[in-house]
């Protein structure tokens, strides 16, 4: 049988800070004023997250890499409307999703089949190896399972590290519906992991 502590170590490993994050809301002053120095800061701060956020949703390579230059060019030519008091990185996703729903819809097909494993630098023996991957893709399977707006706040919240308020503006809801979709996606990630154990024990 699997230890559960295995989930908690492949979401944290997934989860871990950056060190030396600038202030966002600086940032978004400075970008908002054409500071294209703090755009460039901004983009490398947020464009590996965005890019696995994408992936993590079935998006090809290519495509993610598309819909996020379209987003951070978005951001720029708008700039002027940039509200500092508001997170921008929220904002960025938000727009990112968006184009992906976009994209989705405009080729009538979504493809998941593309997803990557993650990396994880635990030591595990060959049976460990295979548990874990079976593991893996238990909770993968899972989290495609969930409703749309589900899968989307537990991605932002949990895998993106989100809060509550900046899930709740990117998403257009209040901070109480995104409180209860959490409750439900841990409910129903909960479930798995039991049902899981359960036939590997």
């Amino acid at each position: 049988m699997t230890d559960p502590v295995i989930l908690q170590l492949v979401f944290l490993a997934m989860a871990l800070p950056d060190e030396g994050v600038p202030d966002e809301k600086m940032l978004a002053q400075k970008i908002r004023e054409g500071d294209a120095e703090a755009f460039h800061s901004f983009f490398e701060l947020h464009y590996k997250a965005l890019y696995h956020f994408l992936l993590s949703k079935g998006i090809r390579n290519e495509t993610a890499e598309d819909l996020i230059q379209q987003a951070f060019l978005y951001i720029w030519e708008h700039r002027s409307k940039i509200e500092p008091e508001k997170s921008l990185k929220a904002y960025l996703f938000s727009i990112a999703y968006s184009r992906m729903l976009n994209n989705i819809r405009d080729n009538k097909k979504f493809n998941d089949t593309e997803l990557s494993e993650e990396n994880t630098s635990v030591d595990f023996t060959p049976e460990d190896k295979i548990q874990h991957e079976e593991l893996i893709q238990a909770v993968k399977n899972t989290i495609r399972k969930m409703p749309e707006k589900r899968s989307l706040v537990f991605d932002m919240c949990f895998m993106q590290e989100f809060t509550y308020r900046e899930t709740a503006e990117a998403m257009g809801v209040s901070i109480k519906t995104v409180e209860n979709h959490m409750g439900l996606a841990f409910k129903d990630l909960r479930s798995a992991l039991k049902n899981y154990t359960q036939e590997n024990s």
